[in-house]
């Protein structure tokens, strides 16, 4: 039955499960920089009444399949990931959703990505070590090999040596941008990694969109084939989050949103706290 085509678009839709209500695009599991696992999120998303979930772990996929073992078809769990790239010479986070998770290409570019956080994370270690910040290689193996490594994991290990006495402190002492230990991340171009997600077929969304995000970034990214864009966020006022959507309805893009939750603390990055509904995600799908 050929792709795209109007029958098999209908029967595509016809053979999905139907759920109703909200849903949570932006998660983050154990398998990244998140302290929920995925039977975890599972649990806390049925809790808070939602009807669908994206796991957008940075870089990885890991955590995808672990999810919807869990769910077991309690919850709509679509494929997602948090792809780091780079736009106009800045840092963007590019989000994939509905792709196939065994795309050769797009898991390729993914393995780099997470090879290069190790030689990352490993260079911070030694910038630590030298401001008399001691990592110790046993807490360091204690992380596994699955994980996709960033700060976050470096921030936990520095409260560890006490050296720090909470996350957002490490950060601010270390770990922040422009940090003493702060090594840059390695970044996809934008172009690059919104073809892959499509490759895959999947579609693309501009993750928590900064102001630098207007008529003119985004109608490039969309000659890239950008198909989306995050409209529902934690940190968003209303009046940004009218500002994005009006954006998305001149450009004919779709939108998404999610807690961006990493785990327990923060209330206001909750699971469900951000969330689209599911008529949104059956527009996201049908980008595709």
């Amino acid at each position: 039955m050929p792709i795209g085509q109007p029958f098999t678009q209908i029967c595509q839709t016809l053979a999905r499960p139907r759920y109703f209500g909200r849903v949570d695009l932006h998660l983050h599991t154990t398998f990244s920089d998140g302290e929920y696992t995925p039977a975890q999120v599972v649990d806390l998303a049925r809790r808070s009444g939602l009807s669908a979930i994206a796991i957008t772990d940075h870089d990885t996929l890991a955590g995808i399949e672990p999810t919807r073992q869990a769910a077991a078809g309690a919850i709509d769990v679509v494929s997602g990931v948090e792809i780091t790239a780079e736009f106009r010479g800045k840092e963007l986070h590019l989000l994939g959703y509905c792709f196939d998770a065994a795309d050769i290409a797009l898991c390729r570019a993914l393995d780099y990505l997470r090879a290069e956080r190790v030689g990352r994370f490993r260079a911070m270690v030694e910038r630590l070590r030298e401001l008399g910040v001691p990592v110790e290689e046993e807490a360091i193996a204690g992380l596994g090999d699955e994980a996709s490594l960033g700060r976050r994991h470096l921030a936990e290990l520095i409260v560890r040596t006490k050296k720090a006495a909470t996350v957002r402190e490490a950060f601010h002492r270390y770990l922040g941008d422009h940090g003493q230990a702060t090594v840059p991340k390695t970044r996809l171009p934008v172009a690059d990694a919104i073809r892959l997600v499509r490759s895959a077929g999947g579609v693309a969304s501009w993750a928590h969109p900064n102001y630098h995000c207007n008529m003119d970034s985004l109608s490039e990214l969309k000659r890239f084939g950008l198909g989306a864009i995050e409209v529902e966020y934690p940190a968003f006022r209303p009046t940004r989050i009218r500002e994005l959507r009006e954006l998305a309805r001149q450009l004919g893009l779709a939108v998404t949103g999610g807690s961006d939750c990493h785990g327990p603390g923060q209330p206001h990055r909750a699971i469900g706290a951000s969330s689209i509904s599911h008529e949104e995600l059956l527009r996201l799908r049908d980008m595709i």
